[in-house]
């Protein structure tokens, strides 16, 4: 800190984040009935449960799809099991948001005009849509150039006015590891207007063939809903456009320098979409919200966001990404996020059982489409059961089944005082052999999961994470991978982590820089 508190805020800081019990209010449990609750998450069950959700019939889970309902259901009768309090639509456990299919035009492209040179690049063989597809059609729209990441985050595009625009970024592979400073840009571009992304790297023909095949098969979207990239962004490599940027004056060698950082209009250059796509089905996808209401008469209105993400990329063929291996056509899902949806199943059975409740309210929530853009979180969040003003807390687990046997990874523990609690439990509880430790990627996946839709609405945020692996995606996500043992130690010291946080008076407050860049910054 810049300054020294005084000795009387020094004290009332040290007050504001004691637990209430020492403050003479309402009484929390013996460290014998939190042992007991704390017990009740065992490999064996662990196990059990996931090999339910991740056996071949449940058909990868894609959202939608029949076998994600299965898997919906199958959650909510555990939740009503327990005891839970149901929290989705008109009494039930299930929230439902809307999905409709489009069908793209097969004649899609994308056409530059401007300085005697027009080049089409064809929706499905040149262009691969990274975030939806094309924008819906226009003519005539202006071009700005933007090589390499921007020099200033908070102005990316400087006093250039890309309202209207197409904006074109050539940059270099190594930018790809800085996605959080692209993807702010790319959402202040959208902000202010523009109509679409184009991302230009030096890649392989066979690269972008690859990622572009799909990309005229039926497409799937959530009505109404604000992306976690809001608006198209697409990928191109960067040589097919080399006779439009010569054409205006531009070096594409030049363009390539990872040192440059320059923004300004593609002079002469206009762009427009030819093309489009029609609506061809209307559907929903499931979210399960169950509700352990908190004992203290006042904080029991506040409430701890528990979640997982219980969908996967489903089966090969399928418009997921799901590839077949040999005969195996199935991407089971077991870690991704098999793992973290029983952790939500495990961690609901152990709190219901835990006299006297926490002072908090807990939210157990399981979520669907995130494997097509944080779906599901993203509908809570614009669509909460429960203020979102009053949720202090998501504690998401996304891939805990997998690698480290002695730790697990908390992505986002810097962001906000979360990372206090983090340190208490470590502190506390050594006999578990677990350690919850600072992420190592330096926050490479920090807006790759749910718990992302969490802190881009306002609500202090974390997600355990073991990192990928070689099968991740792919039908080897099975269960004869899954550690059920190690998987289970980290449930223990996630309850742990959920109690300290609905348990302790002062709720989690955020680093001020990171509420700047992640809650500001989506706005």
């Amino acid at each position: 800190m810049h300054r020294r508190l005084s000795l009387l805020s020094a004290c009332a800081a040290f007050v504001a984040a004691a637990p209430l019990a020492a403050q003479g209010g309402p009484r929390q449990p013996s460290a014998t009935a939190v042992r007991a609750a704390v017990e009740t998450i065992t490999e064996a069950d662990f196990r059990r449960r996931l090999a339910v959700i991740a056996d071949d019939s449940m058909r990868g889970r894609a959202t939608p799809s029949p076998e994600l309902e299965k898997t919906a259901a199958y959650i909510a009768d555990a939740f009503r099991r327990f005891g839970l309090r149901p929290a989705g639509d008109s009494g039930t456990f299930i929230q439902r948001y809307p999905i409709q299919r489009t069908q793209p035009d097969s004649a899609s492209a994308l056409v530059a005009t401007g300085n005697g040179v027009e080049v089409r690049w064809a929706l499905g063989t040149d262009l691969a849509p990274i975030e939806g597809g094309l924008p819906d059609g226009f003519a005539g729209a202006p071009v700005v150039l933007m090589a390499g990441l921007p020099a200033n985050d908070d102005r990316p595009f400087g006093d250039v006015d890309v309202r209207g625009a197409v904006i074109v970024q050539v940059l270099p592979l190594s930018a790809q590891s800085q996605q959080g400073r692209l993807l702010g840009a790319v959402a202040k571009a959208a902000a202010a207007g523009a109509r679409a992304w184009v991302l230009l790297f030096n890649l392989p023909a066979r690269f972008i063939a690859a990622r572009a095949r799909d990309a005229l098969a039926p497409q799937y979207e959530v009505p109404g809903l604000a992306g976690l990239i809001p608006m198209p962004l697409l990928l191109m490599r960067d040589s097919s456009a080399a006779d439009v940027l010569r054409a205006a004056g531009e070096d594409l060698l030049a363009l390539r320098d990872t040192a440059l950082h320059a923004v300004r209009p593609l002079r002469g250059v206009t762009m427009s979409v030819h093309g489009g796509s029609r609506v061809a089905e209307r559907t929903s996808a499931p979210n399960v919200v169950g509700i352990l209401e908190g004992s203290d008469p006042r904080l029991k209105n506040e409430f701890v966001v528990v979640s997982g993400h219980m969908d996967h990329v489903g089966v090969a063929g399928g418009g997921e990404g799901c590839a077949a291996q040999g005969a195996d056509s199935i991407c089971n899902g077991a870690d991704d996020d098999g793992s973290g949806t029983i952790g939500v199943v495990e961690l609901a059975q152990a709190f219901a059982q835990l006299r006297p409740r926490p002072l908090r309210s807990i939210i157990f929530l399981t979520v669907s489409g995130e494997e097509r853009g944080l779906w599901g979180s993203a509908w809570y969040v614009a669509h909460p059961e429960r203020p979102l003003a009053r949720t202090v807390a998501d504690l998401h687990m996304d891939m805990i089944g997998r690698n480290w046997r002695d730790s697990i990874a908390v992505v986002g523990k810097e962001h906000s005082t979360i990372g206090a609690a983090v340190d208490r439990v470590n502190a506390a509880h050594p006999e578990l052999g677990m350690r919850l430790v600072d992420d190592p990627w330096h926050g490479q996946f920090y807006m790759q999961s749910d718990h992302y839709s969490f802190a881009r609405g306002g609500v202090p945020a974390i997600f355990l994470f073991n990192g990928v692996h070689n099968e991740l995606h792919t039908p080897k996500d099975e269960m004869g991978l899954i550690d059920a043992e190690k998987a289970a130690r980290i449930v223990r010291m996630a309850f742990y982590l959920t109690l300290d946080v609905a348990n302790t008076a002062a709720a989690p407050a955020w680093d001020p820089a990171a509420r700047q860049r992640i809650v500001q910054g989506a706005h």
